[in-house]
């Protein structure tokens, strides 16, 4: 990613962001590392479950990101 020339309006919110981008990415990536040892299908759709609510988290806060440069 390249670097910013000016700071943005609001650097806590954009460290907030980077944060959760970060941790939600993390996440996903264990969440999908534990699928295939899941033991039953209802273990594995609450891991999918989980996984799209951190997609959509993630999502979101690349939105407001882009709207913050």
């Amino acid at each position: 990613m390249a670097e910013r020339l000016l700071p943005t309006e609001d650097p806590v919110l954009e460290s907030v962001l980077q944060w959760t981008v970060d941790r939600d990415a993390k996440d996903v990536r264990r969440l999908l590392e534990w699928l295939p040892e899941a033991r039953s299908s209802r273990e594995r759709k609450a891991l999918l479950d989980r996984v799209r609510d951190l997609l959509s988290e993630l999502e979101a806060a690349l939105d407001d990101l882009d709207r913050l440069h």
